[in-house]
């Protein structure tokens, strides 16, 4: 979760096989949520630096970001998140409690911090609602990073999303957000919370004791996800301040806020929506896409080179993420995925896939089923 600030803490107190077309309509009423990688707020970054051991040197970092080194810290300040993950990585390694230092900065976060989204967050009736809204509300705080439900025989995954190449900043980056959602969840509900389990998708970088301590739970590396499992019980339990006027109000606010991000970001976003929808029938061209966007061509091509991406990219990452959410969430043959994909045969998608995650469709969804 990414460190996002707004003054609305005066309002507190004031507020009380091939797929049929049956199944295949079926399919796409799953909601395909997909995020492009891109900015993060400077206040994160100066959340990392404060939680540096002793005598780490760190002025430097903060110039390689373009970011002062003195003054007040401005919110709406941004910095690209291969920026931010880099910097992560370059201070963990200098860091002499390295291992542990993501853990540290996201146990350090508050629902306040979050601004009008945590207040909405610990306003819900309980952890499904406040997990829910990640889910509708996640853009305001930044594009790097995306929530979502998914039930289990278990429990329910609160699973992170993240489009990006899986460097070791982006891993620090998860750790820290996966503690962060524990201790806003420990804060915000009545009951004493604990995860069933955490999951991440890369190796362990150390001692996974560490980890165990920290969650009190068991920890899965290498497991197909970035989640924490959470039990049924845990999941209803009532917020401490829920309130559903309250939680009404701030979900309306950041109604508003979401309707305001109309950039770049949204338009790539926008884009590969419209490629999912239609991948089952073959590999949209740039004219269907502009038409189906109402722009043209032209103008969908610039505006995406603007933003930093190409109409093939981000075709290729809607495939790459609607594959992975199909091999996940559904029991598809991977024939089927391979069809909903865009690939006419399911050799050229599992060498499309081995590509995008290092690994075959086949032993991507074991990893992820036995998770």
């Amino acid at each position: 979760m990414i460190c996002y600030t707004h003054d609305f803490k005066g309002l507190w107190p004031a507020l009380a096989r091939r797929p049929t077309q049956s199944e295949h309509s079926k399919f796409f009423q799953i909601e395909i949520r997909t995020r492009c990688m891109s900015q993060i707020t400077s206040l994160y970054v100066h959340k990392v630096l404060g939680h540096a051991g002793a005598g780490v040197e760190t002025r430097d970092l903060l110039e390689g970001l373009g970011l002062p080194t003195e003054g007040a810290i401005d919110p709406k300040q941004m910095v690209s998140a291969n920026q931010f993950y880099d910097f992560f990585a370059t201070l963990v390694h200098r860091d002499p409690d390295g291992l542990s230092l993501p853990l540290r900065i996201g146990a350090s976060m508050r629902s306040d911090e979050y601004g009008a989204f945590g207040l909405a967050w610990k306003s819900a009736p309980n952890l499904r609602g406040s997990y829910n809204r990640s889910e509708r509300y996640g853009r305001v705080l930044g594009s790097a990073e995306t929530y979502s439900l998914q039930q289990s025989h278990d429990g329910w995954f609160f699973n992170l999303e993240k489009a990006g190449d899986g460097r070791l900043g982006m891993q620090l980056s998860n750790e820290a957000s996966m503690s962060a959602v524990d201790v806003i969840s420990k804060e915000v509900s009545t009951e004493r919370f604990m995860p069933l389990a955490v999951y991440f998708k890369h190796g362990a970088r150390g001692d996974t004791s560490v980890y165990e301590n920290h969650f009190g739970c068991p920890v899965h590396f290498q497991s197909g996800r970035d989640a924490l499992l959470v039990s049924e019980d845990s999941m209803d339990a009532p917020n401490r301040l829920g309130d559903e006027t309250i939680a009404r109000f701030f979900d309306r606010h950041l109604e508003q806020e979401m309707a305001s991000l109309t950039n770049d970001e949204g338009l790539e976003q926008s884009v590969r929506r419209a490629v999912a929808n239609v991948l089952s029938e073959g590999v949209p061209t740039l004219s269907f896409i502009a038409s189906e966007l109402g722009i043209g061509s032209r103008t969908l091509q610039r505006r995406l080179s603007e933003s930093g991406h190409s109409f093939q990219s981000v075709v290729d990452m809607a495939r790459k993420d609607l594959a992975r959410r199909l091999l996940r969430e559904t029991e598809y043959s991977l024939a089927e995925v391979a069809f909903l994909t865009g690939f006419s045969e399911q050799s050229g998608f599992t060498r499309a896939f081995k590509r995008w995650a290092g690994q075959t469709p086949r032993s991507y969804r074991l990893g992820a089923s036995s998770s």
